[in-house]
């Protein structure tokens, strides 16, 4: 049984040998040595050669003569000549094929040569340009436009390129040439940094010079237009300053090496104009600087580079001079560079998209207060005060207060005796009164043996704890009393404003008597401006609101006869005659407020009586208004528009003030005029003339008209031109409804 598996497997082997790859008949060769009968295997594979030896020889056999035969046929033919002229003709002719053959080969290969040749220079000659470009751009320091061209070359013209030895030596200078650009700018804003430093006091002081021409400006009434400065024509538009230096670090002409950023203007000042404060500074660096850090993705780090430079400036700038209370001078500088440091960061905020934002800004500004609050009050008998100027008819009164209180007025000086000074006698007792406090603080310290900034430091909080719980507080009692006038409150206004401006020296005087500097580490700081300026506000807010209060009680004693069926002589209502010669001697007394507070206060007071008579005619109580009634408040309408051009209060442009009362103009001319066709015609249009009667108004106003018409003609139906007047008021109430409906729906 076991012969016959193994004959059985050796037939299996023999097969697989006859139809495997030679290569892979190394592991069934091993099976048959592995076994015991690679003897009989070996009998088998004799056997199976002889076998197909003998095939192949019948197969040879079989050919044999087939083969034989071939050949001497193929000799016969070799012997003929025919044959033998063929192949040298043939031979002959093909000499000429192979070499045009061999020509159209060289030519297509120099072909494609050349158009491979165009193709790569059509890729290389925008790098060498580009790159020609670049190094013109850095030779001009033009470096903005010439990192644009960087990053141009770099991420399109390089690639395309291809691998070559100059494309490798130019991309190995592309991030040299960035560091050189970003190093080229920072050291351009260093520079502008450090001429803005010591630059700022200039600044500061024209930028103040450019507020006082601007204030003397609005408070007078100009009716000549100023002829144009060609010189100074930039400084109608400040923003122009952003532009120009923007567009100047995108490309424009590059600035100079010796360019610190601030222009000399020093032969300037001999004109009689006021060079504006950014005249004087050129952002560029920083405009630059900024766009490239953008463009190399670093704008954070420039922003907080910028940030954290400028901080710096400003406790530098906010560092008092040691002597600076010697002389005004000193404070002059000192308030000078404050102003100069925030005329520039103004300028970055409003030119830039970030670089500085409205927070930090007001940081800043926080810092600057905390180091300039200069404000020391006291409690003051308040109420004792009449809220008056005070009277100096000789030069020792005058001398005698400004002892007590630091005025400094070269105007006032120069006035002849009798004279006013401008505030009440309330400001020189809290100014006195502040002292005498700081010095009972201080004689209540001396036993307690404490250092020289430990008792600055409490007499500061001492004081602040004055000014913020009693002063602040006496202020707003003051101020909200049921018993003080308009004229009270202006004089409170002037008071606080000059208490505000003289905090500086208290704060000096703090300093003196202690031998500590304001601006020592973690020294408490004095509430003195920020008590006086809330409490000139709340004045402000109570004048204003004192103001309509009045106007109410004039307007209470209207009393319009709405039925009226004959038109008024054309004079105004004896109430408005009153209410306008109040109004007249009330503005009359605001003439020493700032200008913005008493154009304020007017404005508000035109406004309100408009409002109020405007309401006053659309009340839902007056159900009925005849054409007399609306002539008799045209006549009271015209004497306050008389009023209003007449400027009761200096500062206002051209008939601003009339803007008040136009909403209620045009209502009344519509109607005095019955001019519906033209503002049914133009409803909408900018051009229209009654652009600002709202439809609603002059609907429900008709309708009074209407019910009156129709009460107050019961035979109406018997006269032809009432019946006339009925329809006609039927019609347009019928108009304004659909003009209603089709733009308002």
């Amino acid at each position: 049984m076991a012969s016959v598996e193994a004959a059985a497997e050796h037939e299996r082997i023999l097969r697989e040998i006859e139809s495997t790859d030679t290569n892979c008949i190394g592991p069934t060769l091993r099976s048959v040595y592995d076994g015991q009968e690679h003897g009989l295997f070996m009998e088998k594979l004799d056997v199976r050669i002889r076998n197909h030896d003998r095939e192949i020889e019948k197969m040879c056999n079989h050919h044999f003569q087939g083969f034989v035969d071939s050949i001497t046929e193929l000799l016969k033919v070799r012997g003929e000549s025919q044959v033998n002229e063929t192949n040298s003709r043939l031979q002959q002719d093909g000499k000429g094929l192979i070499s045009s053959m061999e020509e159209l080969k060289r030519c297509r290969i120099q072909q494609r040569n050349i158009a491979t040749t165009i193709d790569k220079l059509t890729h290389c000659l925008p790098v060498l340009e580009m790159y020609s470009r670049l190094q013109e751009q850095m030779r001009a320091k033009r470096y903005y436009p010439a990192l644009r061209t960087l990053e141009q070359l770099e991420q399109t013209c390089l690639p395309r390129a291809g691998q070559y030895r100059f494309c490798s030596i130019m991309a190995e200078n592309i991030p040299k040439l960035r560091t050189q650009i970003r190093d080229t700018a920072m050291m351009q804003l260093r520079d502008f940094l450090e001429s803005i430093r010591k630059h700022s006091d200039k600044i500061g002081e024209t930028a103040i010079k450019q507020a006082q021409v601007q204030r003397s400006l609005d408070s007078s009434v100009s009716t000549q237009p100023r002829a144009p400065s060609s010189r100074r024509s930039r400084k109608e538009a400040p923003a122009a300053v952003g532009v120009v230096t923007d567009s100047d670090a995108q490309g424009g002409s590059p600035v100079s090496e010796q360019d610190s950023g601030i222009l000399d203007v020093e032969d300037e000042e001999e004109d009689d104009e006021v060079p504006g404060a950014q005249d004087l500074v050129d952002f560029s660096p920083v405009y630059r600087c900024l766009h490239i850090y953008t463009v190399l993705g670093l704008r954070d780090v420039f922003e907080n580079y910028y940030r954290k430079q400028r901080r710096k400036q400003a406790r530098l700038v906010l560092q008092p001079h040691s002597n600076m209370h010697e002389t005004l001078e000193g404070y002059r500088r000192y308030f000078n560079q404050i102003v100069g440091f925030f005329v520039v960061e103004d300028h970055i905020l409003h030119t830039t998209r970030g670089l500085v934002n409205r927070a930090y800004v007001e940081e800043l500004w926080e810092l600057a207060l905390s180091k300039i609050v200069a404000a020391l009050r006291t409690h003051s008998v308040l109420d004792q005060d009449n809220y008056s100027p005070i009277p100096v008819s000789t030069e020792l009164e005058y001398r005698q207060y400004t002892s007590q209180f630091p005025l400094q007025d070269p105007e006032l000086e120069k006035l002849p005796f009798p004279k006013k000074l401008p505030f009440s006698e309330f400001v020189p007792k809290v100014y006195c009164q502040i002292k005498e406090f700081i010095y009972a603080s201080l004689k209540y310290s001396e036993d307690l043996h404490l250092s020289s900034t430990e008792v600055d430091d409490m007499i500061r909080k001492s004081t602040n704890l004055l000014l913020t719980r009693t002063l602040s507080h006496c202020l707003q009692y003051a101020i909200k009393k049921k018993n003080v006038g308009l004229a009270e409150l202006v004089q409170v206004i002037i008071n606080t404003t000059h208490l505000e401006q003289s905090c500086h020296f208290l704060e000096e005087f703090i300093s003196n008597i202690t031998n500590v500097p304001p601006d020592t580490v973690n020294a408490t700081k004095l509430y003195g401006t920020s008590t006086f300026k809330d409490a000139r506000h709340g004045a402000e807010a109570e004048i204003y609101t004192s103001l309509n209060t009045k106007i109410d009680q004039f307007l209470q004693l209207a009393d319009y006869d709405w039925l009226a069926a004959v038109q008024g002589v054309g004079t105004a209502s004896d109430y408005l005659i009153d209410l306008i010669a109040f109004l007249k001697s009330t503005f009359s007394v605001f003439t020493n407020l700032p200008g913005k507070v008493a154009q304020t206060a007017c404005m508000s007071a035109c406004k309100h009586i408009a409002t109020s008579l405007m309401q006053l005619l659309l009340d839902p109580e007056i159900r009925q208004i005849s054409m007399g009634a609306l002539h008799q408040l045209n006549a009271d309408v015209k004497e306050c528009e008389s009023f209003a051009r007449a400027g009761p209060v200096a500062g206002f442009q051209g008939d601003t003030l009339l803007l008040a009362f136009s909403d209620l103009r045009q209502l009344l001319d519509l109607f005095t005029q019955w001019d519906w066709s033209t503002y049914l015609a133009d409803y909408g249009k900018s051009t229209c003339k009654y652009l600002r009667v709202n439809p609603h108004t002059a609907l429900a106003l008709l309708e009074k008209m209407k019910e009156m018409s129709r009460k107050n003609n019961v035979f109406a139906q018997f006269r032809k031109t009432d019946r006339d007047r009925q329809k006609l008021i039927d019609t347009i109430i019928k108009q304004l409804r659909n003009l209603i409906a089709q733009h308002h729906a």
